[in-house]
């Protein structure tokens, strides 16, 4: 199954779970953008007070929790790009160019600067 097929799937699913629950009158792109921020947040929160080093160490509980809210967010992503008619799949190829573009390993490889601090 290719990923747009599995996307698909899950498109489908998010958009029954939402009519089910007469939610889809709130879920306009700018809710749901809204909620994924919310989202990602509480992914945040749970590596807020680790040092870099805790964070590849997690509980069992904080791997489910971390486990759940990538899920959280990769809903709202996929139900963002329904509601807007983005091909994912798409999106990530076409993104993945223009970051190797923006970030040739031969001039930033070990650095961390963002792609317009680079004389390339």
């Amino acid at each position: 199954m290719s990923l747009n097929q599995e996307i698909s799937f899950f498109q489908k699913k998010l958009k029954e779970f939402a009519l089910e629950r007469d939610w889809q009158q709130f879920h306009t792109p700018k809710n749901i953008a809204s909620a994924l921020s919310v989202e990602s947040s509480e992914l945040l929160e749970i590596f807020q007070w680790l040092e870099g080093n805790e964070s590849f160490s997690l509980t069992d509980k904080q791997r489910g929790e971390v486990s759940d809210e990538i899920a959280d967010v990769f809903f709202y992503l996929i139900r963002l790009c329904d509601l807007l008619n983005i091909d994912i799949e798409n999106s990530l190829n076409q993104k993945f160019i223009k970051n190797c573009e923006k970030y040739p390993a031969d001039k930033v490889k070990g650095s961390s600067k963002k792609y317009s601090e680079y004389k390339l």
